[in-house]
């Protein structure tokens, strides 16, 4: 019979009262371990108990045998924002097990390799030693699969400890290895390993627990790069290139295999689409705007080192006026920077890319809704506006699940913006390529091929040139070509999604975008129950910025601007578009790599409002 293993119980273990379906589970494990699994497990597992869950994997970028840590939140309260304190946490990495036990919160449990002897460090932590190896051994005689298979059993034991339900691992493990029945067998029988080892040996010392509840209904797990890949497909995208870079690859690969499974002709059998993995970023966005000239939707995915060997060409598509759609999945830079980490540290450089004067929509999806619905907007709008245009999602929401309600059927037809077929090109007589015939600056254009007895035909070129395509230097037409331009982009305001705002009528404001906002959401609730501090706020979702951007901040005493990068870009553009309004708005940062959490937010919105005066810049 096993031993059941007593360690002097934690001075916050058993003390408190009971903390139900409000928790953070880190998983400290080394890259290449197969662990993703078995964290994915405990992930689903709690989902399909109905509580609000979030995932956050924090991996490194080599192949394998670096450190790698993924946290689990559960909160009753709809909470995803990762959190920084961490209240159980499993040791399998002996590197950094140490490090991890001193960074941990008092009151943390610990499950850990019983050899790393761990207890010894702290005495305000409640530890589950566990013989992890010893157990492996016992479940899977394949030596070179013992790395891979014991992850489950802390899935066994955490799911133990937990009161996870056993039937949702399993069906979680079902998902996890529906073409793999051995696969699937070996990795049950560790889960049963670690669940039995728990009930024997461990004694519940802890507060920690969670129970079944009605918080999910409807939703399903989803991460943001296959939720764009789906928004493509739908858009009726057709020609994909692209060069494979962290953390935007597995964008096209999910888009492929959506693709291959619902864009075959099935009286041909042949592709509807075709797709082409380019030897360079400069390749990908060459041949997306060749097909975008050509009359497809075209597309490709990227990060920031691709957006800026794209730039000449995305420049050609600016002056050219040839749509396009980039998705551009931010990371961690400049240079190869983190390439595994997250960042909102492409913002500028998206929305006036190429040299010269250039400004181009973005749109800034919050989540996977967003990722589907903004992928359906971008094409809409490139063929609306001629021009190319950026989704700026980022690592964390494009490579981790993340709790989705089902997306919209689009129910709109797809529209290709002014484009003139043989009749178009007659009836409007003096046809010229770039001409501002309805005063939106959006010319008419032509596909490839039109017929029209040689009218429908033009010269493309990024070089200067007039209203009908032909090469020119002369000053006064460049200057009209560029206005134009810019009557354009006023006209892309009211085309591209409006900003979202909650609240009404308190001094204080806060702005922010993209993923930035489920912290945001935390933040203000902490704010009004800790500090009784009111606040309204602005999710922009898109640039160019509309007015009910500016009336929002002209509306506030003073207006935080949120960002998860170190050089306020979003401020810097919001101070372009509203010089007068520089002094309303300060900025609060965070820019380390890892997703923004509400407590770093509300307490620099805190100490802020506590200050005396504000920097002359509006920076904390």
């Amino acid at each position: 019979m096993a031993q059941t293993t007593t360690l002097p119980a934690a001075k916050s273990g058993t003390d408190r009262a009971p903390i139900v379906n409000e928790c953070s589970i880190q998983v400290a494990t080394v890259n290449g371990s197969g662990s993703q699994t078995a964290n994915n497990t405990l992930l689903r597992a709690i989902f399909q108990m109905g509580i609000p869950v979030s995932g956050k994997n924090l991996f490194p970028s080599n192949i394998a045998g670096l450190p790698t840590w993924f946290t689990i939140r559960a909160n009753k309260h709809g909470y995803v924002a990762r959190r920084k304190e961490i209240d159980v946490l499993v040791c399998m990495n002996s590197d950094t097990a140490v490090d991890d036990v001193k960074a941990a919160v008092a009151g943390s449990a610990v499950v850990y390799e019983d050899t790393l002897g761990l207890e010894k460090h702290r005495t305000d932590l409640v530890f589950y030693p566990v013989p992890f190896q010893k157990l492996v051994k016992v479940v899977c005689p394949d030596p070179k699969l013992r790395k891979l298979v014991v992850n489950m059993i802390y899935v066994g034991v955490v799911a133990q400890l937990l009161a996870i339900d056993v039937a949702e691992i399993g069906k979680a493990l079902s998902k996890a290895f529906s073409k793999k029945p051995k696969a699937l067998e070996l990795n049950k029988a560790a889960v049963d390993a670690g669940l039995a080892y728990a009930r024997a040996s461990l004694v519940k010392r802890d507060p920690y627990r969670v129970e079944r509840i009605d918080g999910n209904a409807g939703k399903l797990l989803i991460d943001g790069n296959a939720a764009a890949a789906i928004g493509c497909m739908f858009a009726g995208v057709t020609v994909v290139t692209w060069y494979p870079i962290t953390p935007s690859s597995s964008l096209c690969e999910s888009l492929i295999d959506y693709l291959k499974a619902y864009r075959i002709d099935p009286d041909t059998g042949k592709a509807t689409f075709a797709v082409v993995q380019a030897e360079d970023e400069l390749a990908a966005i060459g041949m997306v705007i060749g097909a975008g000239w050509a009359g497809a939707r075209s597309m490709t995915s990227t990060s920031g080192p691709g957006i800026s060997l794209m730039g000449e060409f995305i420049g050609l598509s600016y002056y050219a006026e040839v749509p396009g759609v980039i998705f551009d999945i931010q990371r961690t830079g400049p240079s190869t920077g983190l390439p595994t980490r997250t960042m909102q540290g492409d913002v500028m450089k998206a929305a006036y890319a190429s040299h010269g004067d250039c400004k181009h929509p973005c749109l800034y999806p919050n989540g996977p809704v967003e990722a589907y619905q903004f992928a359906l907007d971008a094409f809409e709008l490139a063929e609306g506006l001629q021009t190319m245009i950026f989704v700026l999602s980022d690592l964390d929401l494009g490579m981790n699940l993340w709790m989705s309600d089902p997306f919209p059927y689009p129910e709109t037809p797809i529209s290709r913006g002014k484009v003139l077929d043989e009749a178009g090109v007659v009836a409007m007589k003096d046809w010229g390529r770039y001409k501002d015939v309805d005063g939106d600056g959006i010319p008419y254009r032509t596909l490839p091929g039109t017929p029209g007895d040689g009218k429908a035909a033009y010269f493309t070129r990024g070089s200067g040139h007039d209203e009908n395509g032909r090469y020119s230097e002369r000053p006064d037409i460049y200057v009209r070509n560029m206005d134009r331009l810019a009557r354009k982009l006023e006209t892309a305001k009211g085309m591209v999604p409006p900003p979202v705002l909650t609240g009404s009528g308190a001094k204080v404001g806060i702005l922010a975008y993209g993923t930035t906002h489920w912290a945001v959401v935390e933040a203000r609730d902490q704010l009004l129950a800790e500090r009784k501090l009111a606040t309204d706020y602005l999710r922009v979702r898109a640039f160019p910025f509309s007015d009910e951007v500016r009336k929002f901040i002209a509306g506030h005493d003073h207006v935080y601007v949120i960002e998860q990068n170190r050089d306020a870009q979003m401020l810097g553009m919001l101070r372009m578009a509203y010089p007068e309004l520089t002094m309303r708005m300060r900025s609060v940062l965070h820019y380390n790599g890892l997703p923004v959490d509400a407590r770093s937010l509300s307490d620099a919105i805190i100490a802020s409002e506590s200050a005396p005066a504000v920097s002359k810049n509006g920076a904390l």
